[in-house]
């Protein structure tokens, strides 16, 4: 069996410590795994051994301990991930698409036809599933949703048919007393 690398980290504990404070998770861990050898100098610990100290797997902390030999601690501290992507969708676009969602009456079927509406209206190619997850996140729209009422609906058939219905319920009832009456 190997030996563990041996590392030699030139900052303080103390000096790691005041570092560690206001750090996030992810460099804070990297500024723990220096302390801990630093602290433990004599001791040799292989990747293996800082990994279950650390609760983090064996490979990152290989490559914080390369990181740190290559570079020191600012190359060890840097962060290179990168924010959040731009959005697609201009305000208006956006502020256009939830009228097109809010409105009762605007006959979309699902977000195929958005998708469409939207290479039409505004030029955009947007994929199936990002559509579907910006109109999640930001309208709270689902893609399996049951519609409160049909959009062709005619309203004077409905207000017909609730005139009618009511006194159809009330003579069925009146039925319905009379034959358990008997």
């Amino acid at each position: 069996m190997s030996r563990a690398k041996q590392i030699y980290v030139k900052e303080s504990v103390s000096e790691l410590k005041s570092l560690l404070i206001n750090r996030s998770a992810t460099l804070s861990n990297r500024l723990r795994m220096l302390i801990l050898i630093k602290s433990h100098e004599g001791e040799n610990f292989s990747k293996q051994q800082l990994g279950k100290m650390l609760c983090v797997s064996s490979s990152s902390v290989q490559i914080w301990r390369r990181l740190y030999e290559v570079g020191g601690l600012p190359l060890l501290l840097e962060d290179k991930r990168i924010g959040f992507k731009p959005t697609l969708l201009s305000q208006e676009e956006h502020a256009q698409i939830k009228e097109k969602l809010h409105d009762p009456r605007n006959g979309l079927r699902g977000y195929v036809e958005l998708q469409d509406w939207i290479a039409n209206e505004f030029g955009k190619d947007l994929k199936y599933n990002t559509l579907l997850k910006y109109c999640g996140r930001n309208f709270g729209s689902k893609s399996k949703v049951a519609r409160k009422s049909h959009v062709q609906k005619d309203e004077q058939a409905v207000e017909a048919f609730k005139k009618t219905s009511h006194k159809s319920v009330r003579t069925s009832t009146k039925q319905t007393k009379e034959n358990t009456n008997i």
